[in-house]
């Protein structure tokens, strides 16, 4: 008991913050069944911070085994103006910047071959798809195959797979001066991947960030991920 409350069983403030993500509402707006809406904020924002989200997703992803095959991709995520306000005022970057869309941020990707998310990383709207990539190689699972799109073709991405004994699968920019060939037919099992931005996307306060700390929403990332993937 807290001042005499009882406190709100935790499995039911998870539904009530999924409830929310999913359905693209305010706080405020949440079902009462869940509990109170203040609840269903603050823990979500507790837990958020502490990373819970984060090792959830990271430990359903680790069960799926080691993939035989990866993809690479980044879409861009529609900043509302109430996650935007303020926007140059705080210490930290909320990964929200402007590009000819307005503002926005860049959500970059590795998903297995089945397209279910394995790293994903939250980025400001203007960074290009190559320092998404080099944020993300490192952490490579083993795999034999890449694919990828032409906008990481690139000779330092190619030689930094193959050291990790991965094979780019990665159709050439038209500009190189020496084509480099690639398997057509696996590349077009890449609609994975796209197809995998337009699950998460279906979640309403995802394809549109309402908020202001990067960090929150990742985390509504993370849990959308989750449940499209590994909760089904």
């Amino acid at each position: 008991l807290a001042h005499g409350v009882e406190r709100v069983d935790d499995l039911k403030v998870v539904s009530g913050i999924i409830y929310v993500i999913k359905h693209g509402l305010q706080w405020k707006d949440a079902p009462k069944e869940y509990g109170p809406h203040k609840t269903l904020y603050n823990r979500f924002i507790r837990w958020s911070r502490m990373g819970v989200f984060n090792r959830i997703f990271e430990a359903l992803a680790g069960k799926a085994g080691t993939p035989d095959r990866l993809m690479i991709d980044a879409t861009h995520l529609k900043a509302h103006r109430t996650a935007a306000s303020l926007l140059k005022k705080g210490l930290f970057s909320r990964c929200i910047g402007r590009t000819k869309g307005g503002l926005n941020s860049k959500l970059h990707a590795v998903t297995d071959g089945f397209g279910r998310p394995l790293l994903l990383l939250l980025t400001e709207g203007q960074v290009s798809d190559f320092k998404g990539a080099r944020a993300l190689i490192e952490r490579l699972p083993k795999a034999k195959e890449l694919l990828a799109d032409r906008g990481y073709d690139a000779d330092w991405f190619r030689n930094g797979l193959k050291e990790k004994g991965i094979s780019p699968c990665i159709p050439p920019k038209r500009n190189r001066r020496q084509p480099i060939e690639y398997d057509a037919v696996l590349y077009k099992q890449r609609h994975r991947i796209e197809n995998m931005f337009g699950r998460i996307k279906d979640w309403r306060r995802i394809a549109t960030r309402y908020d202001r700390c990067a960090h929150t929403f990742f985390s509504a990332i993370l849990i959308a991920a989750t449940c499209c993937f590994y909760l089904d």
